[in-house]
């Protein structure tokens, strides 16, 4: 399927023939309001300065933990070892008369929680079922039976057990050494008595120690993440400068500044990324160049080709006309030549016509002369001015009584091209829907023909686009769904080509009303 048209471009009164006035671009009916670069909770920036942050707070959390690790245990183990050993030598010099004396070995007791180290024990003794303490109590919670357990089992070794406990959240140190006595018939050998000695310190200035350690890493680990702030910020700023200077770049190409650069320093990654970019914008701004020149030349060729063929084609034109009126009286192969001569120049006619149509889309010079109208009307003239009124080759569906801004002559243009090329290529009848939905004005030309197949319907609005690549010859130009788009589009509209489910091609139109 190869677009038709079915228009000729009007030229104005008094121009002469075959040069054409160009218009003036049409002013901008609205301008779009420039957009800043927008806000971003979470851009580069903040995103390095919680990974500086980060990485800080994790230094000097482990820092602290290692810290507070290494000072707790030597803490701990110091109040320890010196407890451990004050007590066990202690109970080495305390003197033994078994059986065991309650009276006598209270007092023991209470001498040996006198000399505890390195603070006052309260200390239990444990003979069997006997209790006796230094304290009103003759026991301790805080005793457990896993240290009264290894006590026994190693009463034979005098090297005695300890045990760190919390009980009702206070810390305390348990220590167990059983009593041993040696005789010069063992050789010295200690001899278990089954006599067990029990100390119970408190660790509470330990603990507070630790604590006052703990809030003096904390305290200073609030200025260490200020200071890191610091070079957080140094840093993203180093980093934000050259992506704020790419993306101001980006912008200022996309707005068609072609020749902008970026100043690349150093010889880091980012100043790599700047002169890509630079080296990139100039094969670019080259390559645009190019483009734009051969494109500029093509256009002033076609613009120029059709210009100086208008004059010429006006008087052929006039020629062929006369002989068509002669065509009864010649010979038959003459009349013959004289008819296919007079159809070819019209061909080319409408085709220089087009040419100087699309020429005036490319330069942007093509103007709109809007007017409030009746829509349905304006179909109706286009449908009598075609000769298009039998029902069954048209059928018009019109919705009376819209007023719609349009523009008369390109709006039927576009009717006109759709109507006839449905005529051409699908089959009748043709039906002209149209009607409004919300603030547009929809007009709808289906035919009842094959359709358009899948792989044409991208093209159909292209310019020259044959759906029959090996045909070189067609009724028209193939430029007239590329004029009927670049009409609709002038009048802000919209224009889609789809297939209906029923067969056959349909073309919509959707202009602001």
């Amino acid at each position: 399927m190869s677009p038709e048209p079915t228009t000729r471009a009007e030229a104005e009164p008094g121009t002469p023939p075959g040069r054409e006035r160009l218009a003036a671009p049409d002013a901008p009916r609205g301008r779009r309001r420039a957009r800043g670069p927008r806000l971003r909770p979470f851009g580069l920036r903040t995103r390095l300065v919680l990974a500086f942050l980060l990485v800080a707070a994790v230094g000097c959390g482990t820092t602290a933990a290692l810290t507070y690790r290494a000072a707790r245990n030597a803490i701990l183990e110091q109040t320890q070892d010196t407890a451990v050993s004050a007590f066990r030598g202690q109970v080495d010099a305390l003197s033994i008369d078994l059986p065991v004396v309650p009276d006598s070995l209270r007092s023991n007791l209470l001498a040996i929680a006198r000399q505890g180290k390195p603070r006052p024990w309260r200390v239990y003794a444990e003979y069997g079922s006997v209790r006796i303490s230094s304290t009103d109590r003759p026991t301790s919670t805080v005793i457990t039976p896993e240290l009264r357990a290894r006590a026994q089992a190693g009463s034979a070794r005098p090297h005695g057990s300890f045990q760190r406990v919390v009980k009702g959240g206070t810390p305390y140190l348990t220590i167990a050494v059983p009593a041993v006595f040696r005789t010069h018939a063992t050789r010295g050998t200690a001899q278990p008595t089954g006599l067990v000695l029990y100390a119970v310190m408190e660790l509470d200035e330990e603990e507070a120690n630790i604590e006052a350690m703990v809030s003096a890493a904390r305290d200073g680990a609030l200025p260490a993440l200020a200071i890191a702030l610091i070079p957080a910020l140094v840093a993203s700023r180093g980093v934000l400068r050259p992506v704020r200077e790419l993306r101001r770049a980006a912008q200022s190409m996309g707005r068609g500044q072609l020749d902008t650069r970026i100043h690349a320093k150093g010889s880091d990654e980012l100043a790599d990324l700047a002169r890509t970019f630079n080296e990139s914008a100039a094969q670019l701004e080259r390559s645009v160049a190019e483009l734009r020149s051969a494109e500029a030349r093509a256009r002033r060729f076609a613009s120029d080709v059709s210009h100086e063929l208008r004059t010429p084609l006006a008087g052929m034109l006039a020629v062929t006309e006369l002989l068509d009126e002669d065509a009864d009286a010649l010979d038959s192969d003459t009349a013959r030549a004289v008819r296919l001569i007079s159809a070819e120049t019209g061909k080319l006619a409408v085709l220089v016509e087009d040419l100087m149509e699309i020429s005036r889309f490319d330069a942007r010079a093509a103007e709109l002369h809007l007017d409030e109208v009746d829509a349905a009307d304006c179909v109706r003239k286009t449908l009598q001015h075609r000769h298009w009124t039998d029902p069954e080759q048209v059928l018009p569906h019109l919705t009376e009584g819209v007023r719609a801004r349009l523009d008369p002559r390109r709006f039927d243009v576009v009717v006109a091209n759709l109507v006839g090329n449905a005529l051409r290529h699908g089959a009748a009848p043709v039906t002209v829907l149209q009607y409004v939905e919300g603030n547009e004005l929809v007009t709808e030309v289906a035919d009842r023909g094959p359709g358009i197949p899948p792989d044409i319907l991208p093209h159909v609005f292209d310019r020259f686009y044959k759906a029959d690549l090996a045909r070189t010859r067609s009724v028209g130009s193939g430029l007239g769904l590329a004029i009927t788009l670049e009409n609709v589009r002038l009048h802000g509209g919209t224009i889609r080509a789809a297939n209906q489910p029923t067969g056959g091609a349909v073309f919509t139109v959707r202009t602001p009303l």
